[in-house]
């Protein structure tokens, strides 16, 4: 009973929370929506006694490259509060794609479903394959959930070194506990044919 009333409380702590970081993206987007009008106006409306002024637009391109400077910097700082709101860090659960075998199996797309809810669903364009060739990592899903036993159920298809296309589904069980949940799943070509999906917990619990 104890544990069911502190799921309940948890996932109520959640939507609210969730609401909030809304209520903030709104008025994060509103800001930057301000800033960014201002910006154009201003510089669409140069000071008529300097307009011909060599020196004048120098220093007004100048000020223009500060303006762009700052309105970037206040939008990574708008990201990352956004981030910490919606996805707070004991109930943060991150999902990452990695390719082990690199140089010929291709992607075409991958689906994550979570506790049987679909959460994310990415196609894969040329430059994204690339760059996991070359062993970068992809984060294809950020969530929040309760601690306790979870199921991930992961759906991909594509192309194998030899040519032939495939389509594979694959299930893993995690544990959540009251720390980041960090997981990659890598895939990799086998060697007598289909692929292999593997489960790592990165960090976190």
């Amino acid at each position: 009973m104890s544990d069911h009333l502190a799921e309940s409380q948890s996932r109520q702590e959640i939507g609210w929370v969730a609401a909030r970081a809304r209520a903030a993206k709104r008025r994060g987007i509103r800001f930057r929506c301000a800033l960014v009008i201002a910006l154009l106006v201003w510089v669409a409306v140069p000071d008529a006694g300097h307009a011909d002024s060599q020196d004048s637009m120098q220093g007004l391109d100048e000020q223009v490259q500060e303006i762009k400077s700052d309105v970037l910097a206040i939008a990574t700082e708008l990201q990352q509060l956004e981030e910490k709101l919606l996805y707070p860090s004991d109930t943060q659960v991150a999902v990452f794609v990695s390719l082990v075998e690199s140089d010929a199996l291709e992607l075409d797309s991958v689906q994550i479903r979570i506790d049987g809810e679909a959460v994310a669903h990415h196609i894969y364009e040329f430059k994204e394959l690339e760059a996991l060739r070359k062993g970068g990592v992809q984060r294809i899903y950020t969530g929040n959930l309760p601690t306790g036993e979870h199921q991930l159920e992961v759906s991909t298809a594509g192309t194998l070194p030899g040519g032939s296309e495939f389509e594979e589904s694959q299930s893993f069980s995690f544990r959540k506990k009251v720390e980041p949940k960090v997981l990659d799943l890598a895939f990799a070509a086998q060697t007598v044919g289909g692929i292999q999906i593997e489960l790592a917990e990165l960090g976190g619990d």
